[in-house]
């Protein structure tokens, strides 16, 4: 047994027949010891074990006390930052909660799962979160922890955490812009945002993201020029497809099954009336979202529609290049489209509609599109 780990057992035996006041100079004494000594692993985890002895005989203050002085030591025992981490009082959990390394992400979920919400507070400020704590965070917090979360620039959020902050966010105009502005935020996520935000949060979007919200305008605009260089101008067939489908849309048989057939057999003129018919969009749009290499819009559109993966996988194969996918960017696919919420989807397809209705009013020529519901 080393000289220090005989030492810290003495000491121990000596606490455990000492007076209060003893025990706060031994807490003192081994702190003091441990921070300046140069020790190995395991007697770095008995100093812990003597020091969470005495933090359990001490008063909160003192306690708090070695909260703040072990939260930014980098060789902290984890016993005793998990002891602190997990105490009832947050004058004592807090240094920890929002400043120690040495808490694991599970530890931090842990602590979100049986803590309450000024330990989430504290948790949503450290300096980094990975996306599994982010994911409780959002789900059991306030609205002060939520807020807090998403202007935390050092954390990380995966899609749901994304999309949870954005049902979150409704009747919320601080944290949906909060949100809106947030770098790391997904086109397709943004998307959602603005179609749910009030007009005042959605100005000071355009006005702050001019150019993430001209990428969702351009989704939208009346310009096909790509489907013009690929399929050539409106044809004869064109029109007769126009012809079949629409007379199908009148009789009730236009419908996800309708749609599949159509692209599996490579029909894009009859894909592009029918989502236009479904989606009460223009023609140009549709073909937007068929053509977009992110595929985010046409994700989305598929997920308001209610369409199975396998319809929405059958339309982003006619709409890719030589109609070609790889495995690995079809598995992402998948997951985004999995990731999405009906509710919010059928809300971004309200504001394409919305936007388009808006922008039908406006002066001056337009381009025709290659496909054009007319």
């Amino acid at each position: 047994m080393s000289a220090a780990k005989s030492f810290l057992t003495d000491l121990d035996q000596a606490v455990s027949r000492g007076t209060a006041e003893s025990r706060t100079r031994a807490l003192w004494h081994t702190t003091d010891l441990m921070i300046t000594g140069r020790y190995s692993e395991d007697e770095i985890w008995t100093f812990g074990e003597v020091i969470g002895r005495l933090a359990d005989e001490i008063e909160v203050a003192a306690r708090a006390q070695l909260a703040r002085r072990l939260a930014r030591f980098d060789k902290a025992p984890v016993n005793i930052i998990h002891k602190l981490a997990f105490d009832d009082s947050i004058e004592v959990a807090g240094p920890i909660l929002r400043e120690s390394d040495k808490l694991e992400p599970y530890a931090l979920v842990a602590n979100v799962c049986t803590k309450g919400q000024t330990h989430l507070l504290a948790i949503s400020k450290r300096g980094s979160l990975e996306e599994t704590v982010t994911d409780v965070l959002v789900t059991r917090g306030d609205q002060e922890v939520v807020n807090s979360v998403a202007t935390n620039s050092g954390a990380r959020f995966s899609d749901f955490g994304f999309l949870h902050m954005i049902q979150r966010a409704e009747g919320d105009s601080i944290l949906a812009e909060q949100l809106g502005l947030r770098e790391d935020i997904p086109r397709h996520i943004f998307q959602q945002l603005i179609a749910k935000a009030s007009d005042d949060v959605r100005k000071r979007l355009e006005q702050e993201r001019p150019a993430m919200v001209d990428q969702i305008k351009s989704t939208m605009s009346d310009v096909a020029g790509e489907l013009q260089s690929k399929f050539g101008p409106v044809s004869r067939s064109y029109f007769v497809a126009k012809r079949l489908v629409t007379a199908q849309h009148r009789q009730g048989n236009l419908n996800e099954n309708s749609i599949s057939l159509y692209a599996r057999s490579h029909k894009l003129e009859e894909v592009t009336i029918g989502l236009s018919l479904l989606c009460s969009l223009p023609g140009d749009v549709i073909e937007r979202a068929m053509l977009d290499k992110n595929r985010e819009t046409l994700l989305i559109l598929a997920k308001a529609l209610d369409f199975s993966w396998a319809t929405t996988m059958a339309l982003l194969f006619l709409g890719a290049k030589d109609h070609r996918i790889t495995a690995n960017e079809l598995r992402e696919l998948e997951g985004e489209f999995g990731r999405l919420n009906l509710k919010t989807s059928r809300s971004v397809l309200e504001f394409y509609q919305s936007r388009k209705n808006a922008g039908d009013g406006d002066a001056g020529p337009k381009r025709q599109p290659a496909v054009a519901v007319r």
